[in-house]
């Protein structure tokens, strides 16, 4: 299996490197679906694994590993679409290692995406992820479930506002995997709901 995996869109305005969370590799059935369908809304999407999951290991390298991993995939993303305005982000622990290499410099980035941002551990509230965030002058888009343990619509609507060019987008009675209150039927619309938002975003920072 390759390293980066491409989801090509038909006519790219932009391209989305998107980063795994804790649990589950690229290849993970929320994942996959997220990036074809961030390709079908007209932005590439290439996904990756970090080193722990294509070992085979359950427990997350070390952020200083992960980190690394990350800007090597960066690199290489650079390279794939150099001709596209380029963003980068993932789901949870992904999208916080994304905003880590971000805050310590690159080049070349648009923005960020956060897909459920993990704030902090669940049942955990002291334990901040958010020390390095006021330091990125990127544009950063934050998707959260209202009712996401890592980090609520309460704790994040207290957040974003202190940031520099930061946006919330809070998914009513979402958790942390976007599942809402509604039963199956509603399970579609909000999937939608999360993937328009982040295209709608970062094509209209294209524009500037």
């Amino acid at each position: 299996m390759p390293e980066m995996t491409v989801y090509p869109a038909a006519k790219p305005s932009a391209a989305l490197v998107l980063a795994h969370g804790a649990g589950a590799g690229q290849m993970s059935a929320w994942m996959v679906k997220a990036a074809q369908a961030i390709a079908a809304q007209g932005v590439s999407c290439a996904t990756f694994d970090f080193p722990y999951i294509t070992s085979g290991r359950q427990a997350p390298d070390r952020t200083p590993v992960l980190e690394a991993h990350w800007r090597g995939m960066l690199a290489e993303a650079r390279a794939r679409f150099a001709k596209l305005p380029l963003f980068i982000g993932g789901k949870s622990m992904g999208g916080r290692i994304a905003s880590h290499i971000v805050s310590q410099g690159v080049e070349g980035v648009r923005g960020l995406v956060f897909f459920g941002y993990p704030l902090h551990p669940p049942g955990n509230p002291d334990k901040r992820r958010d020390a390095h965030l006021p330091q990125i002058a990127e544009p950063m888009l934050f998707i959260q479930g209202a009712r996401d343990t890592f980090g609520n619509e309460a704790e994040m609507s207290a957040l974003v506002p202190t940031l520099q060019h930061a946006t919330l987008h809070i998914v009513v009675t979402g958790d942390h995997s976007f599942k809402v209150k509604g039963g199956a039927k509603a399970q579609g619309p909000a999937f939608d709901d999360v993937i328009t938002t982040a295209c709608v975003w970062m094509r209209g920072l294209t524009r500037t």
